[in-house]
């Protein structure tokens, strides 16, 4: 019965140890959490982004802006974000698994006020976000790369 108890302990040890380990890999999995996005011009980081699930529909805001213009607004934005501050805004919605992609969504470019369609993909083992934005299809798009903040 003693042995008995040790292996059930051990067990316990044993995935109690596996458990952040899974947990990490599980999150790897979805673009659910924070990212840093780069500038296309400088290549020095611009926004950390944080998306969000819910219902199975993925949401983005921008959390902290990391240039010299942290008290950024959105005045080329013709929707109800004009004239707002970028920091906090939401700027991908609408987006739902598509196979190993998420689609669906938009995404708002806040330099210039655009909404384009949007698709995203983990890629690096979820490290890094390929983020395709678009007009029409998704092959006359741009892709920015994202990297996945702790």
């Amino acid at each position: 019965m003693r042995t008995a108890l040790v292996r059930a302990a051990a067990g316990a040890l044993a995935a109690a140890a596996l458990a952040p380990a899974v947990a990490l890999a599980q999150g790897l999995e979805s673009p659910v959490g924070l990212w840093q996005n780069i500038d296309d011009e400088t290549k020095k980081p611009k926004a950390l982004i944080r998306i969000t699930e819910q219902g199975g529909v993925l949401t983005g805001r921008i959390e902290r802006i990391l240039t010299d213009k942290p008290d950024a607004v959105c005045d080329a934005c013709t929707d109800d974000r004009k004239g707002k501050p970028v920091q906090g805004m939401t700027i991908l919605t609408g987006l739902k698994k598509d196979g190993e992609a998420w689609g669906g969504g938009e995404i708002l470019d806040p330099n210039n006020g655009k909404v384009y369609r949007v698709n995203l993909k983990l890629a690096e083992g979820g490290r890094r976000l390929d983020v395709r934005g678009f007009i029409g299809f998704a092959a006359f798009g741009r892709t920015q790369t994202w990297i996945r903040q702790p």
